[in-house]
């Protein structure tokens, strides 16, 4: 993108009122499930903070971190990443979380904690890849009816919870620009598809089987104690890596 995006905090009540507008924009919802401008000064006031992409005096996107405790220490819950369309796909959704990485730290805070859709596999990628987060749990049904596909036929809103430890090896490799290889063999991979809102389109009854077949060895494999630290991309069969810790 040509031109420069400045990544500040938002601290204006014009900003927390634009964020409520890109929610309208990026997420498939009904106005009742959006965030309203009092959750975000609730949530700044309670200790947390919306980090804000600017390009000019335009918000681009913002991620939203709420104060939380987590797993006996203090922790954000970073409930939504929202970047409007025309700015998708140059980098700014990293931005804002390695901005959140470091705003937390300063805070004195190691920890965030998120979810994402077990059948995305761009924001698997993202999660596990980009940023270096862990997976080792997953919450059928977690908001309730999933308003954005086609609820009609049964599909859940099943979440896995991204574990992002702000200063473990990977991610810190990660936010200094540099590689992590993972020389492990996987003790296990769970595949997905490319492109699931096509398939839920085309074929919802095959979407409603696979959710249910990824839903069963993602249970499956957490029982048996192991933890997702990598995502494999591939044309055909991408899939989540699983190790034994």
């Amino acid at each position: 993108m040509e031109k420069d995006i400045e990544i500040r905090e938002c601290t204006a009540l014009a900003d927390l009122t634009e964020c409520v507008q890109i929610q309208r924009e990026v997420f498939a919802l009904p106005e009742t499930e959006l965030s309203p401008v009092r959750h975000f000064v609730v949530t700044k006031n309670a200790g947390g903070f919306v980090i804000g992409a600017f390009d000019g005096e335009r918000l681009a996107g913002f991620v939203l971190s709420i104060p939380a405790f987590l797993r006996g220490e203090r922790a954000c819950y970073s409930h939504m990443t929202g970047v409007r369309a025309e700015y998708q796909s140059h980098g700014i959704g990293v931005q804002l979380k390695w901005a959140q990485r470091a705003h937390a730290l300063a805070e004195g805070v190691k920890y965030i904690k998120w979810t994402f859709e077990p059948v995305k596999a761009k924001n698997a990628y993202f999660n596990l890849e980009k940023l270096g987060a862990i997976v080792r749990e997953y919450q059928p049904n977690f908001y309730g009816t999933d308003y954005a596909t086609n609820s009609k036929i049964g599909l859940a809103s099943d979440r896995l919870f991204a574990e992002w430890h702000l200063e473990g090896a990977k991610s810190e490799a990660l936010a200094s620009g540099e590689k992590f290889v993972e020389t492990r063999e996987p003790a296990a991979t769970i595949e997905i598809m490319n492109d699931w809102l096509g398939l839920v389109t085309s074929d919802p009854r095959a979407a409603l089987a696979e959710q249910t077949r990824i839903r069963g060895e993602f249970e499956e494999a957490f029982a048996d104690g192991l933890i997702v630290r990598g995502f494999r991309r591939d044309e055909k069969r991408p899939a989540f890596l699983l190790y034994q810790n």
